[in-house]
């Protein structure tokens, strides 16, 4: 099965904005809310890489860092980390953006991981993840210490 880069499924900058109907009754971004989002846009990331029909297996490593409020501005950027048989890691961060000044905040930051499926809904192989960069290889290697922690606490 040939690779794929991890470029050819990545997402630099997909935005959302926060609405009121978005914000818990501190005037925040219900952290479920922008998990959803997330979970979103991880899976086509994994749909982009596999060419399958992909499920969530697990979500790991959540950081809120930081609130969003009303008007902000969301982007959300997500790759992929590494492949092993039938899962991958795909790490995903979000910042917040002023849509007065541009400036972005860091507010999240979580991995996920998926399972690419057949037609008759049986996890499938997925081709291999090609990290490129410094940055890629680097994620690749750590992505591995997180799946043998993750197996460790099952």
């Amino acid at each position: 099965m040939q690779g794929k880069t991890v470029a050819e499924s990545a997402i630099h900058d997909q935005t959302s904005v926060v609405f009121p109907n978005d914000l818990n009754a501190y005037g925040t971004l219900f952290g479920g809310r922008v998990l959803d989002l997330c979970d979103r846009v991880a899976g086509v990331v994994a749909k982009r890489h596999s060419g399958k029909v992909c499920v969530t297996l697990g979500i790991d490593s959540v950081r809120f860092l930081a609130p969003a409020r009303h008007g902000d501005i969301l982007v959300m950027k997500a790759s992929l980390n590494r492949v092993w048989k039938t899962s991958m890691e795909i790490g995903l961060k979000v910042f917040k953006e002023d849509f007065k000044t541009q400036e972005r905040t860091h507010i999240l930051s979580a991995y996920f991981t998926f399972v690419a499926l057949d037609d008759h809904l049986k996890p499938v192989e997925i081709p291999p993840v090609i990290p490129m960069t410094l940055d890629e290889k680097r994620r690749f290697k750590e992505a591995e210490e997180r799946r043998l922690t993750r197996l460790q606490n099952r």
